[in-house]
């Protein structure tokens, strides 16, 4: 077995330092008892932790953003899903250009689609709507959703599936049984980039959010155009400790392997 010498252990610990700093400076700054951004601080204290409670508009911009953020990557994900078996799978007039116009939200800066969304919407009737924001925010995540889904279908053996439909197995219990096992993998890797995508999205949402539908990194951005505290670092303190919780209780009842990578616990 190799093993690393000591120049790869000193550059990995150096890449890992640089990754985690700015994390670990926000968490660190949450916890100061000035009433602005100081490190090193002077004392430690909880009152901006506390100051959260004092505003209820960040708390529901967070729900907001969480419903938003699930129900935007999945219904990305049930289109996701039918479209990469295609393209993977079939030869069809247009193939490449559907593929390409599924991935175009990509090329496209997230200011203009902001600016041509609220146009849009506007003109319909969904301007400043919670079904706007789930609409747009469908068409820019659904690329990440499809690119891990193509890449788990693509090499798929089919011979499983035509064994169990050799057998008696319906389309729909194929797909149940078979293929979306053997896909699932790629397709919760791409329903949590979605997700994620979809909760931090600032640049297109502050376009077509409203007051009544404000997204948490939208309250984020405009509480920081006119405030300058440690109510923000306390805000992504917090974001920061529920996603390591998440995961933890994630790996602890299921498994982070299993599920992104499709392989069980040993």
């Amino acid at each position: 077995m190799n093993r690393n010498g000591p120049i790869a252990l000193i550059f990995h610990v150096l890449f890992l330092g640089f990754l985690l700093a700015p994390i670990l400076i926000v968490c660190a700054v949450a916890f100061t008892s000035q009433g602005y951004l100081s490190l090193p601080t002077e004392g430690l204290s909880l009152r901006w932790f506390r100051a959260i409670g004092d505003n209820p508009e960040f708390i529901r911009a967070f729900k907001d953003s969480l419903l938003l953020g699930a129900v935007s990557s999945t219904l990305a994900i049930l289109v996701a899903v039918p479209a990469a078996l295609a393209i993977a799978r079939h030869q069809f007039f247009g193939r490449e250009a559907i593929q390409a116009l599924f991935l175009s939200p990509l090329m496209v800066p997230h200011i203009v689609l902001g600016i041509a969304f609220l146009r849009f919407f506007t003109m319909i009737g969904l301007g400043g709507t919670f079904t706007g924001l789930v609409l747009s925010h469908v068409i820019i995540i659904l690329p990440f959703a499809l690119r891990l889904i193509l890449a788990a279908s693509t090499g798929m053996d089919r011979a499983v599936e035509n064994a169990a439909s050799s057998l008696g197995a319906s389309s729909w219990t194929c797909f149940r049984r078979v293929t979306l096992p053997l896909i699932l993998p790629g397709v919760a890797s791409g329903w949590v980039l979605a997700f994620i995508n979809s909760f931090d999205e600032v640049t297109m949402t502050v376009f077509i959010a409203s007051p009544e539908t404000t997204t948490l990194p939208v309250r984020l951005f405009l509480y920081i155009q006119d405030n300058i505290d440690p109510l923000v670092a306390a805000v992504s303190a917090v974001l920061i400790f529920l996603t390591v919780a998440a995961m933890l209780v994630l790996d602890r009842v299921y498994g982070l392997e299993r599920l992104l990578v499709g392989k069980g616990r040993d």
